[in-house]
């Protein structure tokens, strides 16, 4: 088994649901007492969130290599970036280090393709549904035609993320403008499936909610990452 480096803390809500589903995977496929070989570095969410939200990337990514180097010293065969948004930087944070990133948008991409969806609605944080290190990966890599909400729903689904879901608060409101959001993409922009680009999302909405195909952005990486350590 290798050993996985977990970049998480971003936030600890989501974390926790790798290190179980991470765990859950080893001992289903292994059996008996097994569980996974983990090493976790946990920001302190704050000090990230205020670098987003001040467009401090550099600062950022400064944070995100320190931590991947020190999951290499430590031991790690491969490492997770326990967030899409911070995906932002991936690139950097790879070429510091000598180990492999697996990569989530990859992880989903692969999961919206088998399933033959073309038109997924991209649901995430503001950073993420706007900027193109995630969107353009799609679209390129896996000839995806993402579809985002308009600035009222990117609005929505941001603020739910950071104002609620990071601090663990789950609420039915909210819950049910995520899913009208949802029915208005499909409707006016013909979109076929759904991505949960913000790790947190998982906890208010799932396939159980929507008739459409739902990818989990959060379980899928977690699922890579098991074949990955267990290959």
């Amino acid at each position: 088994m290798k050993t996985l480096g977990l970049i998480g803390g971003m936030s600890w809500e989501s974390t926790a649901l790798y290190y179980r589903h991470i765990n859950e995977m080893t001992r289903k496929r292994l059996g008996g007492l097994h569980s996974a070989s983990l090493l976790l570095w946990s920001f302190d969410f704050a000090q990230i969130a205020e670098r987003q939200h001040a467009g401090d990337w550099q600062g950022a990514a400064a944070l995100m290599i320190d931590a991947a180097k020190r999951l290499e010293q430590g031991g790690a065969d491969a490492f997770l970036i326990c967030t899409n948004t911070m995906h932002r930087m991936a690139d950097d944070v790879q070429a510091a280090t000598g180990i492999p990133l697996l990569h989530i948008a990859d992880a989903t991409a692969r999961a919206v393709v088998g399933a033959q969806v073309k038109r997924p609605v991209l649901l995430a944080t503001r950073f993420t549904m706007e900027q193109d290190f995630y969107k353009e990966r799609l679209r390129r890599n896996f000839g995806l035609d993402v579809v985002i909400p308009d600035d009222a729903g990117r609005d929505l689904v941001h603020n739910v993320i950071y104002d609620e879901l990071c601090k663990g608060i789950v609420n039915d409101a909210s819950k049910s403008a995520y899913l009208t959001e949802i029915e208005r993409l499909r409707r006016e922009n013909g979109a076929d499936g759904v991505i949960m680009g913000c790790t947190e999302i998982t906890m208010l909405i799932g396939q159980e909610d929507i008739d459409l195909p739902v990818f989990d952005s959060t379980l899928l990486h977690a699922a890579s990452a098991v074949d990955f350590a267990l290959a």
